[in-house]
């Protein structure tokens, strides 16, 4: 008699769940970051050359619709749908591009945002096929 054992989650799943928390909080701090650059335009300060082609404000709607996005995303990675880890990859991939560009306004809030975001990376990517299996 042959007994099939279905494949049980391990402790590491708590990762993807981590990651998803993790997006969460990136998102927060765009939509933070959008927020200021948008409404509060003194907050950074513009120079005549602007900040790479678009000024300040359209910067700032940027980071706030992909903060969303993120935010959206890392709740559906929390109750666990599995299209959220692809399309979490790929947001938290920009993400960082855009905290890269970012980084001549505000280099450590944009330092603190990639580590975060290479953190989600780690989660989603090394980890998140257990997801399905709890």
């Amino acid at each position: 008699m042959t007994y099939h054992h279905a494949p049980r989650a391990t402790g590491w799943v708590g990762w993807v769940w981590f990651g998803g928390a993790m997006m969460i909080m990136a998102g927060l701090f765009n939509v933070i970051t959008g927020l200021a650059a948008v409404f509060a335009e003194r907050v950074y300060v513009q120079t005549s050359a602007r900040l790479l082609i678009f000024d300040v404000t359209t910067w700032g709607w940027v980071h706030l619709i992909l903060g969303v996005l993120v935010l959206a995303t890392g709740v559906a990675v929390m109750v666990g749908q599995n299209w959220a880890r692809v399309v979490g990859v790929v947001l938290v991939m920009l993400n960082a591009l855009t905290q890269l560009t970012w980084i001549a306004v505000n280099p450590w809030w944009s330092l603190a945002v990639i580590a975060i975001d290479v953190l989600v990376l780690y989660a989603l990517i090394v980890h998140g096929r257990e997801a399905r299996l709890d």
